[in-house]
């Protein structure tokens, strides 16, 4: 319990910003909207998430802590309020209750702090008022009022505290008097103002209209006070999200629930002389304050399931008060022997429900975990498919992600999140085109969803569509101006386009809202760049570095940008760590031969050359650096080297124009004219409008004493080309030479 992490919409108190902020408080309590994913209005249990945000961040082990130790606050009132109520084995109820298999869901989900807390304030509130029937003191009786104030902040299902109390009455006196109902008014109104409040702002959130009719939600509320009963006496088989009942009003079975609750309600009643008035006011104390989720008025969990083990956190203390009682109570008259046999039974019935409690807690230990078992009890819950889908994605397991996600598309193929969910799954496996059908999909389905126009844009932008992908991220630009994510893309949209002073817009707005963020930039580094302004492009750069001293593309670029400025040792020491980084990037090797070749270093840019080569050779990349090894040959004197490294490029594509045409020039340097007169025109087969190919070849022609055919060639030239200087001299320098030979 005290290991796992956060769960389910955990998220809620994660995302919350005012939870994160210093300044939260205030929104909190007087703009609880801002509370995304919260439909409710309970301030109190975010003041403790704010609070301990501030203490130890999102630490999940303390927020269990924190619980656990709400549940033994709780566990310790039980203990001392059975006691003031005079329950047989009031130590044995507490121990049930601390240990009990279906408060694992209260304690166990963080989010879940409300039935906790709110538990905590509604049984000192009752502990306070009985010291206030006992001593009619003005402060016990504010103090009470406080309390059940406070739990209503937690959690609204305590609103039933007042009848509670009426309900103790009439067990303590037999019946109700005019004094107990004036002095409870207060409480009503306090539970009537703050219930109406949230109820209101709940409403204001969601949106929801069940169309039950009074007889199928008494049907329903009958099946679920059994439901409960028989999973706290017999906890087996306990999820998260139980099967949605298909409640049916020509079912004997449900009317059969119905009527034995009634008979079972006529029949306390009926003896209360024989068996005490106790037992009927642990079964009204159990059915009142379970009265809010019995599904008489609608809530969003009742989309899910009709019942929940959270739900009766509190309630089930009017069940095992009445059965450990009664059992204690029917003890005392046994013998001795027997009496510490049913001692001993108590004692393993307590370790077992704590042993069962522990295997129950491990369910919490993550998203996968949960939903796993939700789904192995309850195939048919709505979401489980789609959140552990979730789960497996964050995981990077897209392919478990993407089977499981589409069964969740199958049970509900209009649902917005699953068509999300799916396309950014895709997306993720470089599936680009099923992905943006999903995600054209969940627009189509919500229109204002501006993650989903913002993974779209990121589908197209894979495929190449860099203009749509522009118009899909400017719309989610235009839902939400501060969407850090759209400005980022769009900026990197916009480098890739070359609008790069467009691009530097959308960097630096990303940058003003999230100043950490390393890939904004690296970007804005990349679009300044581009435009030549260096120096401000290596001062973004840097700070990228400084954010993430081991982000290879920044370590890479840095080193480019340096080179552009002639800092060469700079630049070699950042190529050199990209090198470290990703030892298999051929783009890092070349650019480090770029650098160290200026400076002479030619027997380490070779060796450099090689190790790249090495890594692909067969690549562009490989064919390149070939080319650039030919050069460097060249520059160091070593012609033959420089040969054979432009032969390599051609054996891997005879038709790189690059290689052919240094090796053309290095044959006519070294007076092979014949074998360069080859190259020239293979140049000229793979461009015939190679305008400089048709000049040199015409030099070419010269030095074989093919005069006529080099004229031709230089004519050629000038007409692809007129301002093609160079052929122009050596035509003038020919016509020269042959009309010297004539005289």
């Amino acid at each position: 319990m005290l290991w796992g992490g956060f769960v389910w919409d955990d998220s809620i108190l994660i995302d919350a910003k005012p939870v994160q902020d210093v300044s939260g408080l205030w929104q909190i309590w007087f703009s609880p909207s801002a509370i995304e994913g919260e439909g409710h209005y309970w301030p109190l249990v975010y003041t403790t998430f704010w609070l301990e945000h501030k203490l130890w961040g999102f630490d999940p082990t303390v927020y269990h802590i924190v619980n656990v130790l709400l549940h033994l606050g709780n566990t310790l009132l039980v203990w001392h309020l059975m006691r003031r109520l005079l329950v047989p084995g009031a130590w044995v109820v507490a121990a049930v209750f601390a240990v009990h298999p279906l408060h694992v869901e209260s304690v166990a989900w963080v989010i879940e702090r409300k039935d906790v807390l709110s538990g905590l304030f509604y049984l000192a509130s009752v502990l306070v008022w009985m010291r206030f029937v006992e001593q009619s003191r003005r402060g016990w009786y504010v103090c009470s009022l406080v309390l059940y104030a406070s739990g209503l902040l937690s959690k609204s299902i305590v609103l039933t505290l007042p009848v509670a109390l009426l309900i103790w009455h009439w067990w303590q006196q037999g019946r109700v008097t005019s004094t107990d109902l004036l002095r409870l008014v207060p409480f009503g109104v306090v539970g009537l103002v703050i219930t109406v409040g949230d109820l209101s702002f709940y409403q204001s959130r969601e949106v929801l209209s069940l169309d039950y009719s009074l007889i199928e939600r008494t049907l329903i509320a009958a099946r679920a006070l059994w439901f409960y009963v028989g999973k706290l006496l017999w906890p087996t088989n306990l999820t998260l999200v139980y099967p949605l009942w298909d409640i049916r009003v020509a079912d004997p079975l449900a009317w059969g629930y119905l009527v034995a609750a009634v008979a079972l309600a006529v029949a306390l009643w009926c003896f209360r002389h024989q068996l005490g008035r106790g037992p009927l006011a642990g079964a009204l104390f159990f059915v009142v304050t379970l009265s809010p989720v019995l599904g008489f008025v609608d809530y969003g969990y009742m989309q899910y399931a009709f019942v929940a083990d959270r739900f009766q956190y509190l309630a089930g203390l009017g069940i095992m008060a009445v059965v450990i009682g009664a059992i204690t109570y029917g003890v005392r008259g046994l013998s001795d022997s027997w009496q510490k046999g049913v001692r001993v039974v108590a004692a393993v019935a307590i370790v077992v429900l704590g042993l069962l409690t522990w295997r129950q807690a491990s369910i919490y230990r993550d998203d996968e975990t949960l939903n796993r078992h939700i789904i192995a009890h309850n195939p048919q819950a709505r979401d489980a498919h789609l959140n552990l889908g979730d789960a497996l994605y964050k995981q990077g397991r897209y392919e478990e992600a993407l089977d499981v996600t589409r069964i969740a598309i199958e049970r509900r193929p209009e649902h917005f999140q699953a068509h999300f969910n799916l396309g950014a799954t895709l997306d993720a496996l470089g599936r680009f085109e099923e992905a943006e059908t999903h995600l054209r999909r969940a627009i189509a389905l919500d229109p204002q969803a501006q993650d989903a126009y913002l993974n779209l844009s990121k589908a197209l932008y894979e495929q190449g569509r860099y203009a749509e992908a522009l118009e899909a991220t400017r719309v989610a630009i235009e839902q939400d101006p501060d969407f850090f994510e759209a400005h980022f893309n769009l900026g990197a949209i916009l480098n890739k386009l070359g609008r790069f002073e467009e691009a530097e817009t959308y960097l630096r707005r990303a940058i003003a809202l999230n100043p950490q963020d390393v890939d904004a930039l690296f970007s804005l580094g990349a679009a300044l760049y581009k435009q030549g302004r260096y120096a401000e492009a290596l001062e973004a750069t840097r700070v990228a570095i400084e954010q993430d001293p081991d982000f290879f593309k920044a370590h890479f670029n840095l080193g480019a940008i340096l080179h552009a400025l002639g800092r060469f040792e700079e630049a070699e020491t950042h190529l050199r760590r990209a090198i470290a980084l990703n030892p298999q990037d051929v783009d890092a090797f070349r650019k480090l031969i770029e650098v160290l070749t200026p400076q002479g270093r030619y027997e380490e840019a070779i060796d450099l050359m090689a190790q790249a080569v090495a890594l692909d050779s067969a690549s562009p990349q490989a064919i390149e650096l070939h080319c650039l090894m030919g050069q460097t040959a060249e520059e160091n004197g070593q012609p033959e080297v420089a040969t054979e490294y432009y032969m390599r490029a051609l054996e891997i594509d005879p038709h790189y124009a690059k290689a052919i045409r240094r090796l053309a020039h290095l044959r006519s340097e070294q007076q092979h004219y014949d074998e360069a007169l080859g190259l020239f025109q293979r140049l000229i087969d793979i461009d015939p409008s190679d305008a400089v190919a048709h000049g040199n070849m015409g030099i070419v022609l010269f030095y074989l004493g093919r005069s006529n055919e080099a004229l031709k060639s230089f004519d050629r030239a000038l007409f692809l080309n007129p301002n093609l200087e160079t052929a122009r001299a050596n035509r003038e320098t020919l016509l020269e030479a042959i009309e010297g030979n004539r005289q």
